[in-house]
């Protein structure tokens, strides 16, 4: 069985879209593969036991990350999941510094404490990432009311996948959101499975309801479709900034590897007839590769160009943390509380 999510319009936001020029398209381009091509480097990684510790890939879902951030300016926030190097580098984190931190070396940008799954990059406004299902919430919403006391027009965004919907914080903070009028923007990565569970089978009613109950306004969108994640962000991030209160996007997406490196066999839970669909027919690369090419944007030449030089950077990253130091063992008990 397939699993398919139909494409969906981006309303009015489509005006946004339009007014892209080429070099930001390209942009956009070069940082999906950014993200693609370091999904597959830290799965070398892991399996030649270089990189301690799991890591869960963001392959499949690379235009979520790059449609939102590419909505933000650099001194809005965001929060990010287990899920999360996709998130990191949209909003402007280096290959080198997160290759670093996953393989637990002091350039890393915690230093190497944190690893794959708790990565902050403060000077970018990444807030960081969080190993606790929908844990980030309640940080990116307290992000939003810190901007409203503040009196600026800053916007957090919180990442999530579809298995955070079970967790109750989530609901008190949206609940809090909506009362304050808060410029936070939940986005939610629906990559179809809690793990190892059909969302279906552990969520009850529609995604889209839930925020709807809040009174939040809520848009909902092809996950693999950059330009349509771009078009409903910046329309969201549009209202939070002028003071409009919160807003919720749903982002149907697909993770084309396990639920983390090590689960190597899914056709337990999910066939290869469903991966290989997506993986063909619904690859956000591909896609945004066909309609730069329709639209004049970039030829086969120039796409090959981008391809090879951020391979090459993503490569010099993997040598620089293989090389780097490991921190000294007297910062241990840095940055640790009792």
């Amino acid at each position: 069985m397939v699993t398919e999510v139909a494409a969906l319009p981006t309303g009015s936001a489509n005006a946004g879209v339009r007014a892209l020029d080429v070099e930001q398209w390209l942009h956009m381009y070069q940082q999906m593969l950014t993200i693609r091509l370091f999904e597959e480097e830290v799965n070398e990684l892991y399996t030649s036991r270089l990189m301690p510790g799991l890591a869960h890939q963001y392959s499949g879902e690379e235009a979520v990350a790059v449609g939102v951030c590419a909505a933000l300016r650099r001194d809005d926030t965001i929060t990010s999941t287990h899920r999360g190097h996709g998130h990191c580098l949209a909003k402007g984190a280096s290959v080198d510094r997160m290759f670093a931190e996953l393989l637990g070396k002091a350039p890393g940008y915690c230093r190497g404490h944190g690893g794959s799954m708790h990565i902050a990059d403060l000077e970018s406004g990444n807030l960081g990432a969080n190993a606790i299902v929908g844990g980030s919430g309640g940080i990116a919403t307290g992000a939003a009311l810190s901007a409203k006391m503040r009196g600026v027009d800053q916007v957090s965004v919180c990442f999530f996948g579809d298995g955070a919907l079970g967790q109750g914080l989530l609901y008190e903070v949206m609940n809090m959101a909506a009362l304050w009028k808060l410029p936070v923007i939940y986005v939610c990565e629906n990559n179809l499975y809690t793990e190892y569970t059909p969302y279906q089978q552990v969520l009850a009613g529609t995604i889209r309801a839930r925020p709807e109950a809040f009174g939040i306004y809520t848009l909902e969108v092809d996950g693999q479709d950059v330009g349509a994640v771009y078009g409903a962000a910046l329309e969201l991030v549009a209202r939070a900034r002028a003071g409009a209160g919160p807003g919720f996007l749903i982002c149907n997406t697909y993770r084309y590897y396990g639920h983390h490196v090590g689960d190597i066999n899914r056709t337990y839970y999910r066939s290869k007839e469903e991966e290989t669909y997506w993986r063909t027919e619904r690859d956000p690369l591909m896609l945004l590769e066909s309609w730069l090419k329709a639209q004049g944007m970039a030829d086969a030449s120039l796409l090959d160009q981008i391809q090879r030089e951020v391979d090459a950077i993503v490569k010099a990253g993997v040598t620089f943390a293989v090389n780097a130091p490991y921190p000294d063992a007297s910062e241990v008990d840095q940055h640790v509380y009792a």
